[in-house]
């Protein structure tokens, strides 16, 4: 594919040889200045000549438009900018100045890119003429404007990204108009691959971003052009051969000459074309595909899939496929997506597959395993990916593959789960054998019976039947017509079985019963469950409309089928509960207008008798909300079922006075038959009165002297104390809902108001009773209580009830957090096997119990929610309470452990893991959280320097090594408040203090370098690596050095405005493009000797430091303040010399690119770590790279297989000399 010789900077074709290139020319070529426009021999004309074209230039264009009298032009950078221009007129109005005078038109396109790139200096006529391209580029590079990072591709904006797309589109169309004849001349194609491909090898990001953009959008042109070709060729081979196969008598001569001769023309063009490609692909994309930006890669992914997709003929092999495979482990998730969306595009096109068996083979691995990649975009690709390889042939992947996507349909990301659900139903659901041809379309032998019992036996064996919402919600959008057909799910639940077929064991019919409620409920919500949607999206008209189509047909099915399947399993508790849930989703004029009203009926016998049957608290509530649902006034049915739902409640409530008047009259002896009918009736009553209203039945009086009495007697069932507090928590809101609304009487805030005081007394009480059920009902209600009665009661215009306004005395106050201490924060009991400590409920107020560091593991979650909604509510309270904390926990640690603690303690080193975490909860943005973080560091300085040191007089404050905990908080300040806090620290230092280095004053010390860390550092500019600290100045020439200001001191005093600053100066080689050097399996620590390093192999430029650093002038106050300040310089001198050493060496271990800050490997490191492993992988495979060849004719002889150019990583390993470089070889 690849030629082994690496490609120049600046080169030009020779139309002689074959595919090497010269690295000797330049932009223009003195020689043939004369030559003619056209094939042959590239050339320039003369000033005088040049002249004459400026002045048919004079005319110009604007906007891509003629104008006349000599109005000023519009770059091509403005009007593709301004994109108010068709890109055709614009690229054709340059073409004609192209035929009159090309180098000046050549010259403007070479701006054209430069001023894309974002570089404000311009290339001359006189600099196009006698300068190379290597020269042009360290100009350009030298006149770049650094005042800011971004560029064109990176700048953010409408007009920006439009921008990119007009961009893109010109170098296409500039390709397509010029397809027939201007590509070929050698000049016009040959000064642009070569400016771009210096441009791409630049150090300049923005000159290596646009240009590599620019060669790709410009290779893909070509490759466009190529395929052309190659069907008029094919065109032109069959008129030939169709005319050659004449008689002699009816054979045209003229005519077969001519095809010939157009036949060579096309091959010669060809043949054109492959150079041109061939220079692209070697002189940019084998470099930047593993360039350090990860922008810049994806670029090359993305292009080299569209190449295998539009000419796979060509590009369709091995020799390319490769560097996808490879790219696959990179460590940007936006280049791994690139990777995958580029193998959809192929795996797309069934005939495609045999090609990719072999890449499949050695990449199916990897792609299974980035289903679980951490970037959920990624993740979704990679299962889409999965889905069309399954398609294409079902024995690729195993059954361990597909269980590895199978678990994803519970994730808790939507995009995963819905690709994981269509991948199951493509692997589980489409195959359709011809025996299910004659079945019938419903019902329990219909196709869809044996598809939904597979559904059931999957959610069996995922055994997380709790997440039946998320297996439906996953298959919704494949499998909407499945998961529609409840017709079939109630044949299975009620029609008998077939002979011969095996019936749905109890358990699976209860696993069907509750996807068929999940199916209905995802039917008429039309929205994801809880925790996989961001809430809900507006409907289109379309799906309203289903959506109603829906609730009907659910309607009619269910209304039936109900009453028949409640009859069936009315004992089964579970299955119950959930079919209970249906009339939810009902439209309930269906029972009217379709004469329904005896299966209505049937239904409410059903209820009462579940409400008789069963006890548990979530069939009772499933009844209730059903009656809830079903008694709606809008509809005629509410009269009916209003009436039984009152016959329900007064034999429920009148069964309840009779037995909880005998029950108390029993004393101390009481029956426990007694005590289970009035705990389960009173349960009943509870769960109805959550969702209805029976204030009517004056609950409260009873209730009260039920709890009353157990106070007194103190032996009441806990069970019935439990929900006689609910029951009359329930009276209580009701009746507060009454008199917000206006409905109530006039004494009835009067008596609602000693009914909630003398509740909240009675569950004070209950808080000292010795059951830890009843105990946590009373918390968790009186915490309601609390909230729902709070000063917020007033709000809205509420003020009538400011009389129910309730705040907790201390004594109460005193009993919630002795309860909090006692039963949340504790060990679980042995025979727990949790081992965890165990948490009933939580209180928003005990923000300060709930930071303690020994449950922040156990309760992070909770901990972090409460820290951010009071970050909402005052950011300054917050960071004061979270410095209080730690405050307070460094006390606890000094009594236990006492003043000469060791700072490697875990208890000091948890409490600074603690601090960690919490700065981590202030986010990104310093400029909202800039005021807490400095009051932060306020308070923790003052705390620091509180107490006076045990020692006496000269040694360390007690609370010294707290500096230490708050130096995790540096980082968030911004780098003038740094200063700031640095003046605030220096009053409570002492001259003494400011001298000490021992190791008791470490913190102090630790503290004070976080503060001076990145004071001063400046903004990197465009060029990477290189900061904009100092203006470049215009004498210096010398482009491969850039000055770079470390940070400057910042000891300043109340008596010097600016104090000495150490200036160091640091000198880099830019010598080549920052490239990772290591190929995408393997990492290299070998450094070749730089004397022995080609030009276009890439190699580390190597940072060089002056040893004369340049000192500011110091405002001296007296000789022993220079003193000091002179011995602060040198030391931060010295941490400054050693941290570049340890930078550079670092960076050659790497052996990678020294210019690029941002530099990361493009692999992952757990990616391939062994070197057998490499070799299992790579066994009997050829790794050969070769030229672009396009395929000849197709008519002229069958299209011979490739040779197998396989995907070893290292074959890329150069053995020679130990670096890591791509190797190409011809392939025979």
């Amino acid at each position: 594919m690849i030629a082994a010789q690496e490609l120049q900077t600046d080169f030009h074709y020779s139309h002689e040889a074959d595919t090497q290139l010269s690295s000797d020319t330049d932009l223009e070529d003195p020689e043939s200045r004369n030559a003619k426009p056209g094939k042959g021999k590239k050339g320039k004309k003369a000033p005088s000549e040049k002249v004459k074209g400026a002045g048919v230039r004079a005319q110009g264009r604007v906007n891509g438009h003629h104008q006349e009298n000599g109005t000023e032009n519009l770059s091509l950078f403005e009007i593709v900018k301004l994109g108010k221009s068709a890109t055709q007129s614009v690229v054709d109005d340059w073409i004609e100045s192209y035929k009159s005078e090309r180098d000046m038109a050549l010259l403007e396109l070479i701006n054209f890119f430069i001023q894309c790139s974002g570089c404000k200096g311009a290339v001359s006529s006189e600099m196009f003429r006698h300068m190379q391209n290597s020269e042009i580029i360290r100009k350009m590079t030298e006149e770049f404007d650094e005042d800011s990072g971004d560029y064109p591709l990176t700048m953010s904006g409408p007009v920006w990204k439009k921008f990119k797309w007009g961009f893109c589109e010109f170098i296409v169309v500039l390709v397509r108009q010029c397809q027939y004849s201007i590509i070929y001349d050698e000049y016009m194609m040959d000064t642009v691959i070569s400016l771009l491909t210096g441009l791409s090898d630049s150090q300049v990001r923005a000159f290596r971003h646009t240009s590599t953009l620019a060669a790709m959008k410009l290779m893909t042109a070509l490759v466009n052009v190529a395929l052309n070709l190659s069907i008029n060729m094919d065109n032109t081979q069959r008129q030939y051969e169709a005319e050659r196969s004449k008689s002699l008598g009816k054979r045209a001569n003229d005519r077969l000459e001519l095809l010939l001769q157009k036949r060579k023309e096309l091959q010669e063009n060809q043949d054109e074309i492959e150079n041109m490609m061939n220079a692209i692909f070697k002189g940019v994309f084998v470099h930047r595909y593993r360039d350090a930006i990860a922008e810049i890669r994806a670029i090359c992914i993305e292009e080299i899939g569209v190449w295998m997709k539009m000419y796979s003929d060509a590009f369709l092999n091995d020799s390319y496929l490769k560097y996808v495979g490879w790219t696959m482990h990179d460590k940007q998730g936006e280049v791994r997506l690139k990777c995958l969306t580029a193998l959809q595009g192929l795996y797309h096109n069934r005939e495609l597959n045999t090609r990719l068996e072999l890449f499949t083979s050695r990449f199916k691995d990897r792609i299974v395993s980035m289903a679980l990649d951490k970037e959920y975009d990624v993740a979704v690709q990679a299962i889409k990916l999965l889905t069309l390889i399954l398609q294409s042939s079902d024995e690729v992947l195993t059954a361990e593959d597909c269980e590895s996507v199978y678990h994803l349909v519970y994730s808790a990301h939507r995009p995963i789960a819905m690709a994981s659900g269509e991948f199951l139903y493509k692997k589980l659901f489409s195959h359709r054998g011809p025996e299910e041809d004659g079945l019938p379309r419903r019902g329990r032998q219909c196709r869809n019976a044996n598809l939904i019992k597979t559904t059931v036996f999957f959610f069996l064996e995922s055994e997380l039947h709790e997440h039946g919402a998320y297996l439906v919600d996953s298959m919704w959008e494949c499998g909407a017509d499945l998961l529609k057909d409840w017709e079939t799910m109630i044949s299975l639940l009620l029609d008998e079985t077939f002979p011969g077929e095996e019936a749905l064991t109890d358990r699976q019919e209860t696993a069907l019963i509750e996807i068929m409620l999940c199916a209905v409920r995802q039917a008429c919500e039309c929205h994801p469950p809880i925790g996989r949607g961001t809430g809900k999206r507006v409907m289109t008209a379309k799906e309203k409309k289903t959506q109603l189509d829906d609730r009907t047909k659910i309607t009619e099915i269910f209304a039936v089928a109900l009453p028949l399947l409640l009859t069936k399993y009315s004992v089964d508790a579970e299955k119950v509960t959930n079919l209970l849930q249906l009339p939810q989703y009902f439209d309930l004029e269906i029972y009217t207008t379709g004469r329904l009203e005896k299966h209505l009926e049937a239904l409410l016998r059903q209820i009462r008798e579940v409400v008789e049957k069963h006890t548990d608290t979530d069939v009772l509530e499933a009844c209730s909300m059903t009656f809830h649902a079903l008694c709606n006034e809008e509809f005629t049915i509410f009269n009916r079922v209003d009436i039984a739902r009152s016959q329900l409640l007064d034999e429920q409530v009148d069964k309840f006075h009779r037995l909880l008047e005998d029950f108390l009259q029993e004393g101390e002896e009481q029956d426990e038959d007694d005590a289970y009918q009035v705990s389960s009736t009173l349960k009943r009553i509870t769960a109805f009165h959550n969702a209805h209203d029976l204030t009517k039945w004056d609950l409260f009086t009873s209730n009260y002297k039920l709890l009353n009495t157990g106070l007194q007697n103190g032996d009441m069932p806990e069970q019935i104390v439990i929900h006689a507090l609910q029951c009359t928590h329930y009276v209580i809101l009701w009746n507060l809902a009454k008199v917000s609304e206006g409905t109530s009487k006039k004494g009835d805030l009067v008596t609602l108001r000693k009914q909630m005081r003398a509740f909240c007394l009675m569950c004070q009480r209950y808080l000292s009773s010795l059951s830890t059920a009843v105990k946590e009902q009373a918390f968790t209600i009186l915490c309601d209580a609390l909230m729902i009665f709070s000063h917020q009661i007033v709000a809205s215009g509420r003020e009538v009830l400011e009389p129910l306004v309730f705040s907790p005395d201390s004594s109460l106050q005193s009993d919630l957090l002795n309860f909090i201490l006692d039963h949340v924060f504790i060990d679980q009991d042995d025979d727990n096997s949790t081992g965890k400590p165990k948490i009933t409920t939580h209180s928003h107020s005990l923000l300060m119990r709930c930071l303690s560091l020994q449950y922040y593991n156990d309760y992070g979650d909770i901990i972090k929610e409460t820290m951010s909604k009071t970050r909402q509510i005052d950011k300054i309270q917050c960071a004061k309470t979270l410095i209080l904390s730690l405050q307070q926990l460094f006390n606890e640690m000094l009594s236990e452990l006492g003043c000469n603690f060791d700072r490697s303690s875990s208890s000091f080193c948890g409490i600074k893991e603690l601090a960690r975490r919490f700065s981590l909860t202030f986010g990104l943005d310093q400029l909202k959280t800039r005021e807490a973080i400095a009051m932060l560091h306020k308070d923790g300085i003052e705390f620091a320097f509180k107490e006076p040191s045990p020692q006496g007089e000269g040694g360390p404050p007690l609370n010294l090594a707290f500096l230490d905990i708050l130096s995790e908080f540096s980082s968030k300040l911004l780098r003038q408040d740094r200063k700031t806090v640095h003046m605030y620290l220096e009053r409570f230092m002492t001259f003494q203090m400011s001298l000490q280095r021992e190791d008791c004053w470490l913190p102090l010390i630790s503290y004070r370098n976080s503060l001076q860390a990145g004071a001063d550092d400046d903004t990197l500019s465009v060029i990477s690596g290189v900061s904009r600290g100092s203006a470049r100045s215009k004498k210096n020439k010398m482009a491969s050095t850039g000055k770079r200001r470390l940070p400057e001191g910042v000891f300043e005093s109340s008596c010097s405005s600016s104090d000495a600053g150490a200036w160091m100066t640091r000198e880099q080689g830019v010598q080549q493009t920052p490239v990772m050097m290591s190929s995408p399996h393997m990492t290299s620590t070998v450094l070749r000797d730089a004397k022995k390093l080609r030009p276009d192999e890439g190699y580390v430029g190597v940072y060089t430091m002056s040893n004369d650093p340049q000192h500011t002038p110091l405002q001296q106050t007296t000789q022993v303040a220079w003193m000091v300040t002179q011995r602060q310089q040198e030391e931060r001198a010295n941490l400054q010399n050693a941290k570049m050493r340890s930078h550079m060496q670092h960076a050659i271990r790497r052996s990678a690119g020294l210019m690029e800050d941002d530099e990361e490997p493009i692999v992952e490191d757990v990616m391939m770590s062994s070197e057998q492993r490499l070799e299992d992988l790579n066994e009997g495979m050829d790794f050969d790279t070769m030229d672009i060849d396009l395929p000849p004719s197709k008519n002229r002889r069958e299209r011979s297989e490739l040779k197998p150019d396989y995907f070893d990583p290292a074959s890329i390993m150069d053995d020679s000399n130990g670096l890591i470089i791509l190797h190409f070889k011809d392939c025979n």
